[in-house]
């Protein structure tokens, strides 16, 4: 029988290098280079970051995600996760070691589908780390159903021409290319009538019409693009996988992509509990330690219960996929972790804020941008809604209705069975009283 809770002492010792060399030389980055980790690099940013990039690789450590055919180190997903929880502290953390969202996910599904040619333009510039990439996919109508959408891609002899409107395509105006969801076939179901195509930024026809920001940023200075495409012409090689394949290469990107949130939702989790318990040791008020105090006690010990099941689900899923090399049998795990991901953070952050009391709640201690953080991840990769739609499905597929009126377990015909079953034992008992 194998169960195992421990990490092998090899791997453990390249967690403890990243946890030095995270808290030591890439969470800084985070102070003085903020929000520019999907800035392409040029100048003093290159002169600080490349020789970073240079240590992990000779760690070994760049590009965890992808197996050894694929252009990468084949750690699997497990090895993936305990790496994750540690690059989660930090925003440049994933940059550094080449394993960043959204490109971690778009370079699984060309390394699967993509052809050699593909390969060559796309996928080995982004696992150099030398550009970055935007999945295309969510419409401004359409919301978290991909059924409704209408950005069509019409072939016109050797080439296709794209036309609609992408709208939250994160990283756009900073990446060298687009993965676009289009429809190729009207006139079938949406599961079998989608294409996906490799689009270069600077096509003709693709105009980025604004950048979304989040709640705290300048008007136009986000990074969630909306885009509009107009009479986009790209050649037939830009189709990624088969004509009418796009949700079968999307399952794929998105299996991966949720659980990686996840991973580093972790990290972020534990750095907001460290916060909360150097603080609780360190104020003191109403004649003791906020560590004396019993609400202060319960935020602690609420916080460490959610973080470790969490951890622990998180681990198992990443084992499964591991084990199985099967997203969709592990589709209900991937999306309950997804489901529990952002109440934990929120939880976790907000007690943590409480903690720190006025300052808490200030731009100098980094609490209210995990608050929405989790509110990003409630809804990034698909709402909460409708991943808890999928479990409850999933969940359902192993129970049967009931034949009769009744339950099963109602107890009146358990008990008349478990009389009929040992009816011998009871006449022999009520004979000898």
């Amino acid at each position: 029988m194998a169960w195992d809770f421990e990490t092998d002492a090899e791997y453990q010792k390249k967690l403890d290098w990243v946890d030095e060399f995270v808290r030591e030389e890439v969470e800084p980055l985070d102070l003085v280079f903020p929000h520019q980790q999907f800035v392409p690099l040029e100048g003093k940013r290159r002169e600080a970051i490349d020789p970073l990039k240079e240590e992990v690789r000779r760690q070994g450590l760049w590009a965890t995600h992808l197996g050894p055919e694929l252009g990468g180190q084949g750690f699997g997903q497990l090895k993936l996760a305990l790496l994750n929880e540690i690059l989660g502290r930090s925003q440049w953390a994933s940059v550094v070691f080449g394993c960043q969202a959204p490109d971690t996910g778009n370079a699984e599904i060309i390394a699967h589908y993509g052809t050699p040619e593909q390969k060559e333009r796309y996928l080995q510039p982004l696992l150099n780390g030398e550009c970055f990439s935007s999945y295309s996919m969510t419409e401004p109508h359409a919301g978290a159903d991909p059924t409704l959408f209408k950005t069509r891609a019409v072939e016109d002899g050797d080439e296709w021409v794209i036309n609609g409107w992408k709208y939250f395509s994160s990283n756009a105006k900073t990446a060298s290319f687009l993965i676009v969801m289009a429809v190729t076939d009207p006139d079938v179901s949406p599961y079998k009538g989608m294409s996906m195509f490799l689009v270069p930024t600077d096509t003709p026809g693709v105009h980025i019409e604004r950048n979304v920001g989040l709640y705290g940023e300048h008007v136009n200075e986000g990074s969630h693009a909306l885009i509009h495409y107009e009479d986009v012409r790209v050649p037939a090689e830009a189709l990624l996988g088969g004509e009418g394949q796009a949700f079968v290469i999307a399952q794929t990107r998105l299996g991966g992509g949720r659980i990686h949130h996840a991973m580093r939702t972790i990290g972020m989790a534990q750095k907001a509990i460290d916060m909360m318990c150097e603080r609780a040791l360190s104020r003191e008020t109403a004649g003791s330690l906020l560590a004396d105090k019993q609400f202060v006690q319960g935020y602690i010990a609420d916080s460490y219960a959610q973080l470790i099941q969490f951890r622990l689900f998180v681990l198992y899923t990443a084992w499964e996929i591991d084990k199985y090399n099967d997203y969709k049998r592990v589709r209900k795990d991937i999306a309950t972790a997804k489901v529990v991901m952002p109440t934990v953070l929120h939880d976790i952050a907000w007690r943590a804020m409480q903690v720190h009391g006025a300052l808490g709640t200030t731009n100098e201690m980094p609490f209210f941008g995990m608050i929405h953080g989790a509110g990003v991840m409630g809804l990034a990769d698909g709402p909460t809604e409708v991943h808890k739609v999928t479990v409850a499905r999933q969940v359902l597929r192993d129970y049967t209705p009931s034949d009769d009126v009744w339950p099963t377990q109602w107890l009146p015909k358990r008990q008349e069975a478990a009389k009929a079953k040992f009816a011998e034992y009871l006449e022999l008992e009520v004979g000898n009283l």
